[in-house]
């Protein structure tokens, strides 16, 4: 049981913290939904803001108590670490330049953390975090919300029952067309700060690449061996890259493609996964999540729907309704928050948790910067080679 938290019980809702999230946020209100779904979480204080005035306001629209209503990050971790009724884990849903400083405010003053991807800038700070989190033993869950969806799970134990014999080859991309103008010079909100290269840290590849990258690594098992890119900025003006090609080299062997981009005109967020083996073949389409394709060399392809014939205990353990009733982005984001709740309760009682349990970590988070960092030198280099 963590220190200062005296009243917590090994079945009863975790206390949860938020930092940023407030009037105007967009994924603070996603976070807020997951951490409920399943009744697992209870959201008790915040520092929604770092604008003091705008903070209050959007503590009391969501019916937090002023006096857990926090005008700083410093502030709140410092606080609730003191509380016997603290809270015990809290979510970072800050712009990516804030992400580190708040997780390690956090994990010093013993606070379990759940953070937006990416997780940091840089590779320096990942590292950092990583040896936090190994020093303190507290759980970090990072949010690659796709790794919850069912047949994601799916498709991840097929390949690992060597359902698809030896993998060969991997695709990933990730296409949007919500950048394909410059709508940051226009005031919105999410265009401004997500292109400004001191708050995102970077263009396409941290913010949707990542993801894509995270759930190939998630699926096949692989490790990247090395990687080269070439990293575009299309719209006049723009500071990051908002369009990204890159080969990878898994070790093993396996070869592999991802394509991240933010000016594909047609694509609202079409993740893809296609995973080749020398006996079959999957395909997963985010816009259509609850169907899996899988092909045998030499078979008809086989549709596989989450919850129905042919689907398994991994995904089933993520499903709440029935087949026909469409689950997704939600309702992954959820998984993701309920699997780090029962490492918390493991941790509550002093337990190992139970190894079917599986979210995001510290560790992913530093892969994931290694990827960024990677891409990055490549293009730089005139799209080059580089180990990763």
């Amino acid at each position: 049981m963590v220190e200062g938290r005296s009243d917590a019980v090994e079945g009863g809702r975790i206390r949860l913290g938020m930092v940023g999230g407030g009037q105007g946020a967009f994924i603070g209100a996603v976070h807020r939904l997951a951490a409920r779904m399943d009744d697992q979480y209870e959201f008790v204080a915040g520092a929604l803001s770092s604008n003091k005035k705008r903070a209050l306001a959007s503590a009391r629209d969501l019916g937090l108590d002023p006096d857990r209503s926090y005008g700083t990050f410093e502030d709140m971790a410092k606080a609730e670490a003191g509380r016997t009724d603290g809270i015990e884990a809290v979510a970072i849903v800050t712009p990516n330049h804030m992400h580190a400083p708040i997780a390690k405010a956090f994990l010093k003053a013993g606070i379990n953390v759940i953070c937006d991807k990416p997780m940091t800038t840089s590779v320096k700070d990942a590292r950092e975090l990583v040896r936090l989190v190994n020093k303190t033993g507290l759980v970090f869950g990072l949010t690659h919300n796709y790794t919850g969806y069912p047949m994601v799970r799916q498709a991840r134990a097929m390949v690992a029952a060597g359902d698809l014999g030896d993998i060969r080859m991997i695709q990933a991309e990730y296409a949007q067309d919500w950048l394909t103008e410059k709508i940051e010079s226009s005031g919105q909100k999410q265009a401004k700060w997500r292109t400004d290269p001191k708050q995102s840290g970077g263009g396409a590849i941290g913010d949707i690449g990542t993801h894509a990258y995270n759930i190939a690594c998630f699926v096949s098992g692989l490790t990247l061996d090395s990687l080269c890119a070439d990293m575009s900025s299309f719209v006049k003006g723009r500071k990051i890259d908002d369009n990204d090609n890159i080969l990878l080299r898994w070790k093993g062997g396996a070869r592999g493609m991802l394509w991240a981009s933010q000016v594909a005109v047609g694509h609202e967020n079409g993740v893809v996964l296609r995973v080749y083996g020398s006996k079959a073949s999957l395909e997963w389409h985010q816009e259509d999540p609850n169907y899996l394709r899988f092909t045998g060399y030499g078979q008809p392809p086989l549709r596989i729907t989450r919850a129905g014939p042919g689907s398994n205990a991994d995904a089933g353990r993520v499903t709440r309704v029935p087949p026909g009733h469409p689950e997704g982005y939600l309702e992954g984001f959820a998984n993701i928050y309920t699997e780090i709740a029962q490492a918390i309760r493991a941790q509550r009682s002093g337990k190992k948790p139970d190894p079917a349990i599986v979210f995001p970590t510290v560790e992913d988070g530093l892969v994931g910067m290694q990827f960024i960092e990677a891409a990055t030198k490549s293009s730089a280099k005139g799209a080059t080679w580089v180990k990763v």
